[in-house]
C-alpha cells in the first residue's frame, strides 16, 4: 500500500496549525489567563513557548519524518526506529495513540455543543437568557444536567451524532483529499471570523458609563500589563506550562503523526516555526483580544476572575453569548462566536483521530475507509459514558489521564530519546535536513538540557502535590466514585490492549530497514 502524502507544504502547515488552533485558543486561553491573574499569566506563558512548546514542536516534526522514512506514522513504530537497541521503547509510544483516543472521545462532544449553539444563536433561541445564572441553566439543561423548558429529550444527542458523522466523513478521505482539504478551507475561515468580532470587540468602548473603569482598553491592560511578583508563584507557571502544550498539540503524538507524510528533505524547521507562530496568532492576538477585553468591559476584573474560578469554559459559553446579544446583529456575532469555536474544534479533532487511524493503515494494513470505519465504531462507544454520565465526573477523569498525565509523559519522553538517546549531533543534523533556515545554536542547549528539566520539573511537581488526592478520590463525592473507578478501568483496559497490539505486530514484523531515500 502506497504511503499517503500532503498535497503541498502550506497543506501540512495548515493542518499542523489547524490541529493546534481549537478550543484552547478561544475558551481554554482566556479562561486559564483570567484565573491567573492576566498579565501575571502572560510572562511564564512566553517563556514556557520558547523554551517548551517550541523545542517540542521542532522535535515532533523531526522524530516524525524521520520515522515515516520507515513507514511508520505513529509513536511506536517512531520511537523504536530512534532506539532499534531497546526492544521495550516502543510500547511508550502507545501513550501517543491512547491519549489521543482518549481526548478525542469526549473532545468531540464539547465540540458537538458548540454546533447546537451556532444554531441557537442564529435562531435566538438563548434570547431570554440575560443574565449569568439563566445563561448557566441554559448550557446544563442543554447538556441534561438539569431540568428546563428549553429542551426537548436528545437535543444534545442529535448535534453530537451530526458532529460525529462531520469529523469521520473528512477522516475517511484520507491526508490531502480529507484533513489538508478541511484545513485549508477552514483555517482561513476561522481566521477571518476571528478578526470580525475583534474588530467588533476592540469598538465596545465602555458598555456602562456608570463604571468608566470598566472598558476595552482597561481589559486589554489587564491581559498585558506585567505583573512580575506572579514569577514567584509556581502554580502559574505550571498554568503556563501546561497551556503551551495544550494550545500547540505537543505531547499528544498528533504532530509526530502529520509530520510522517512528509518526505525526506521537506522542509520541518521553517515549517514547525510557521505552524507555531500561527497557533501564537490565533491564540494571543486574536484569542486574547475577545473574550477577556470584552468580559473585563461588561464585568470588571473581579468578575472575570469569578467566572473563571468556576469553570474555565464559563467565560465562552456564559459571558460571550450575554455580551454579544446585547449589540446590534447580536445573533449574528453569537452565530460567529460559536462557529468559529465548531470550526477549531473540527480542525483539532480530526488531528486526534489520525494517529490511531494511522496505526491501523500501518501496522495492520487496512484502508483509510476501513481504518476510519473502525476507528468510529470503538470512539463512537468510547463518547457514551461521557455523554450520559457528564455530570458524574466521567469527562474530568477522561482529561486528567488522557491529557494530564499522558501529555506531559510523553513529551518528556520524546525530548530524552531526540536529545539523549538519539543524541542532539545526530538530531540537530536531522532537524536542519532540507531546512529552509538554520535554527540558533542556543536551541542545541535547550533541547538537550532545559526542555527536559522543565518537563522533570512538571512531572515531579505533579507528583508531590496532587497524584495521591487524585488516586484516592479525594473531594470526589461518594455518588460519583464508582462513576470514576468504572471510567479507570476502561481506560487501563483500552492502554493495556493497545499494548498487546503493538506487541502482536512487532513479533511478526520484518527487522526495519533503512530510511527512505528517494522521495
Amino acid at each position: 500500500m502506497s504511503k499517503q502524502r500532503w498535497g503541498s507544504r502550506l497543506g501540512v502547515i495548515l493542518a499542523v496549525a489547524g490541529s493546534a488552533v481549537g478550543l484552547g485558543n478561544f475558551l481554554r486561553f482566556p479562561g486559564v489567563a483570567a484565573n491567573n491573574g492576566g498579565g501575571a499569566f502572560m510572562i511564564p506563558y512566553f517563556i514556557s513557548f520558547f523554551l517548551l512548546g517550541l523545542p517540542l514542536m521542532w522535535i515532533e516534526w523531526t522524530i516524525g519524518r524521520f520515522g515515516g522514512g520507515f513507514g511508520h506514522s505513529t509513536a511506536p513504530g517512531v520511537f523504536d526506529t530512534m532506539w532499534q537497541k531497546n526492544r521495550f521503547v516502543k510500547y511508550f509510544g502507545v501513550m501517543g495513540i491512547f491519549g489521543p483516543v482518549v481526548i478525542f472521545s469526549y473532545y468531540i462532544y464539547v465540540e458537538s455543543w458548540l454546533l447546537g449553539y451556532s444554531v441557537f444563536a442564529l435562531i435566538g433561541r438563548y434570547a431570554d437568557c440575560t443574565d449569568l445564572e439563566s445563561m448557566r441553566a441554559f448550557l446544563t439543561g442543554y447538556q441534561s444536567l438539569a431540568g428546563t423548558e428549553h429542551f426537548p429529550a436528545g437535543t444534545a444527542y442529535l448535534f453530537f451524532i451530526i458532529t460525529f458523522a462531520i469529523n469521520i466523513i473528512v477522516l475517511s478521505f484520507g491526508i490531502s483529499r480529507g484533513i489538508e482539504r478541511c484545513c485549508k478551507w477552514g483555517l482561513p475561515l476561522l481566521l477571518v471570523i476571528a478578526i470580525i468580532l475583534v474588530i467588533r470587540v476592540l469598538t465596545l468602548g465602555t458598555p456602562d458609563p456608570a463604571r468608566p473603569e470598566n472598558n476595552v482598553l482597561k481589559g486589554l491592560g489587564f491581559l498585558w500589563n506585567p505583573q512580575w511578583a506572579a514569577l514567584k508563584k509556581p502554580e502559574v507557571w505550571l498554568a503556563a506550562a501546561g497551556q503551551i502544550f495544550f494550545t500547540l498539540s505537543v505531547g499528544f503524538g498528533v504532530i509526530l503523526t502529520y509530520a510522517s507524510y512528509l518526505r525526506r528533505n521537506d522542509d520541518v524547521a521553517l515549517s514547525g516555526l510557521t505552524a507555531a507562530a500561527t497557533n501564537e496568532m490565533a491564540e494571543v492576538v486574536l484569542g486574547g483580544s475577545l473574550v477577556i477585553p470584552a468580559a473585563f468591559a461588561f464585568f470588571g476584573a473581579a468578575g472575570i476572575q469569578s467566572i473563571a474560578d468556576q469553570n474555565i469554559f464559563d467565560l465562552g459559553f456564559l459571558t460571550m453569548p450575554l455580551i454579544l446579544g446585547q449589540m446590534a446583529y447580536g445573533q449574528i456575532f453569537g452565530f460567529l462566536w460559536f462557529f468559529l469555536l465548531f470550526i477549531a474544534g473540527v480542525t483539532s479533532s480530526i488531528s486526534l483521530a489520525q494517529p490511531a487511524i494511522a496505526f491501523m493503515e500501518d501496522e495492520f494494513n487496512l484502508t483509510r475507509r476501513e481504518a476510519a470505519v473502525l476507528f468510529a465504531v470503538v470512539t463512537f462507544l468510547l463518547c457514551q459514558p461521557v455523554i450520559f454520565f457528564l455530570g458524574n465526573g466521567v469527562l474530568g477523569e477522561m482529561d486528567f489521564w488522557g491529557t494530564t498525565v499522558c501529555l506531559v509523559v510523553f513529551a518528556t519522553i520524546e525530548v530524552i530519546l531526540f536529545g539523549w538517546v538519539f543524541g542532539i549531533d545526530r538530531a540537530w543534523t536531522e532537524l536542519h535536513a532540507g531546512s529552509d533556515i538554520r535554527i540558533p545554536r542556543i536551541y542545541r542547549f535547550i533541547i538537550k538540557y532545559i526542555t527536559p528539566l522543565m518537563l522533570l520539573t512538571i512531572l515531579a511537581t505533579w507528583i508531590f502535590n496532587d497524584w495521591k488526592k487524585q488516586l484516592l478520590l479525594e473531594g470526589v463525592e461518594e455518588a460519583n466514585r464508582p462513576y470514576i473507578l468504572i471510567t479507570r478501568v476502561g481506560l487501563l483496559g483500552l492502554f493495556v490492549f493497545l499494548l498487546l497490539m503493538v506487541r502482536i505486530v512487532w513479533r511478526r514484523r520484518p527487522e526495519a530497514t533503512c530510511p527512505e531515500t528517494d522521495q
